[in-house]
């Protein structure tokens, strides 16, 4: 494996199609797509300072590298790169790359990040950003916080734990998507989706969890969410209460305490929901903002 150590490369495409190297301690300053077209790279401690660092790529390994902010677009059309120990300052990194891992790699900069990815592992990852893995599927994710909005929009074959997700309208148009103790907040979760289940969670949502094709919750709590599981086909247990439930499509829900349910039968059929709760504290045929027969 030949050695690249402590070198200051500028230019365009300054290491184009290099094969079999170990490359330390060096910085890639300007000049775009240093390493385009590259294979079998061991990279650790190196800064990327411009765009577009590893295009067409196979077989990376980096460890305790950075990529600057001016890096961005950085990681597009590779496959099987393995990232540790690194910031990814850079937005829209890893776009139609498949077999990536990322263990402790904190990305502070993820907007429109790990868009149409495949075979995506991570673990200990920190990222802030909006549209976060959009079209990205087969992913499992463990101990992973995200801050950003639209989070794994039309993602499928998705497994998250132990995580942490503050995102407004996470998993749309998303399918097999499976979150185990972690926790959720954000309005409109999980909307126009099929075959999603919470285990062990907690979730704060306005309107949450509606217009999803099998919903599945156990053992969850619900902090702070209303008007929940608008037409949604549901198995849905509960611990606590609901501040209010609304025209779900069909299924069961449990709960300790429902604070309003709202069923209106001309929009959905309401036998074809059984709600168990120990307690409701009021029941009305139709949200508050639609007018009321006289």
């Amino acid at each position: 494996m030949k050695e690249v150590n402590q070198q200051f490369l500028t230019g365009e495409r300054a290491m184009f199609q290099a094969k079999d190297c170990h490359i330390s301690y060096c910085t890639f300053a300007d000049g775009e797509s240093p390493l385009k077209e590259s294979g079998d790279l061991e990279i650790d401690n190196t800064l990327f300072k411009w765009k577009y660092p590893l295009w067409y790529c196979k077989n990376i390994k980096m460890k305790d590298c950075t990529l600057f902010d001016m890096a961005r677009a950085g990681i597009w059309y590779t496959d099987h790169i393995f990232v540790s120990d690194t910031i990814i300052e850079a937005p829209k990194t890893f776009r139609r790359s498949s077999g990536i891992v990322l263990r402790n790699v904190d990305m502070p900069n993820a907007g429109e990040t790990l868009w149409n990815c495949e075979n995506v592992t991570m673990e200990r990852v920190m990222a802030r950003g909006d549209y976060f893995a959009m079209n990205s599927r087969n992913i499992t994710a463990k101990n992973f916080d995200l801050v950003g909005n639209y989070s794994f929009d039309g993602g499928r074959d998705i497994e998250i734990r132990n995580s942490r997700l503050l995102s407004k309208d996470a998993f749309w148009n998303a399918e097999n998507v499976t979150v185990y103790d972690s926790f959720i907040s954000g309005e409109y979760l999980g909307w126009n989706s099929q075959n999603i289940t919470l285990i062990n969670c907690t979730i704060e949502s306005l309107q949450g969890m509606c217009y999803i094709d099998n919903l599945v919750m156990k053992n969850c709590r619900l902090m702070n969410t209303n008007l929940a599981f608008e037409y949604s086909q549901a198995d849905v247990e509960i611990i606590g209460t609901v501040d209010s439930v609304f025209n779900p499509k069909g299924g069961v829900i449990r709960a300790d305490r429902i604070g309003e349910l709202i069923m209106d039968g001309r929009k959905v059929k309401i036998d074809q929901t059984r709600i168990e709760a120990a307690e409701i504290l009021k029941k009305s045929d139709r949200a508050s903002w639609e007018p009321q027969d006289e």
